[in-house]
């Protein structure tokens, strides 16, 4: 059985106290990929440092996270760009909109995210989709800018129906589940019917969002199996053949070596 985790913070300061064990518990657990998405600056360096300590094992995303969408943003985009010309990077995240916590530069998220949408399709590269109560305004942009070369994932969906079937109707973009369809009250198991096994792809958002039995503690990539046998139970089918779709999946959108 392989897994891969298509979003994990596993740079962040959380494990910097055990790291080497949390890699070691994530390949006891089937993990063969785990890619690592971008938040700021500052998580670009530790970020590309675990990226070169482990190549086979971590891949990077380059973008500024919509929560980071400051009075420096432009700033802080011409940074990210250069560095995503002068390395290698699997997709342009995370990007998005969040209007949960602030919505003082909610046209500065809007202008971000289109631009970093550009450099994606640029590129021919994925974009990772942060979405907080941003639904609406996130479509809004798309919208605008979806076309054939235009592909994506929505991280850590925990959206409607009627969101699924918007998001379906772009055509190339997927859907990240990640810990939150694990918790006893969610609506979660009963949207995620609604999608096509074909478009999920599995994360942890490590050290966000544990699942159950997790809730409360630090979350790592070795718990995504949590994930993947909560989505067979829903799905009514092996644990083998959700790991198997699920990577052919995130392969796929990513371009990675099967």
């Amino acid at each position: 059985m392989e897994l891969i985790d298509t979003h994990a913070h596993f740079y962040a300061s959380e494990f910097d106290s055990d790291r080497l064990e949390g890699i070691q518990r994530a390949k006891e657990n089937h993990l063969t990929k785990i890619l690592l998405p971008n938040i700021d600056l500052d998580s670009i360096n530790p970020l590309f440092d675990l990226c070169k300590s482990h190549p086979t094992l971590f891949y990077p995303m380059l973008g500024l996270h919509p929560s980071y969408v400051k009075e420096d943003w432009e700033f802080q985009l011409r940074t990210i760009k250069q560095k995503i010309e002068d390395n290698y990077i699997i997709a342009i995240g995370e990007i998005g909109m969040d209007l949960y916590w602030d919505k003082m530069f909610i046209e500065e998220q809007k202008k971000a995210f289109s631009l970093q949408i550009d450099w994606a399709i640029e590129r021919q590269l994925p974009i990772v989709i942060h979405a907080r109560e941003s639904f609406l305004e996130i479509f809004e942009v798309l919208d605008a800018k979806n076309c054939s070369e235009l592909s994506g994932v929505f991280h850590c969906f925990t959206g409607s129906e009627l969101e699924v079937q918007k998001i379906l109707s772009y055509g190339n973009f997927y859907f990240g589940i990640g810990g939150v369809i694990t918790y006893k009250n969610s609506p979660l198991p009963e949207v995620v019917k609604t999608i096509p096994l074909s478009k999920i792809i599995i994360e942890t958002d490590a050290p966000y969002l544990p699942p159950t039995p997790f809730r409360g503690k630090r979350n790592e990539p070795s718990y995504i199996i949590h994930v993947a046998e909560k989505l067979a139970g829903i799905f009514e089918i092996g644990i083998d053949e959700i790991a198997k779709i699920t990577t052919e999946n995130a392969n796929k959108l990513f371009r990675l070596k099967a």
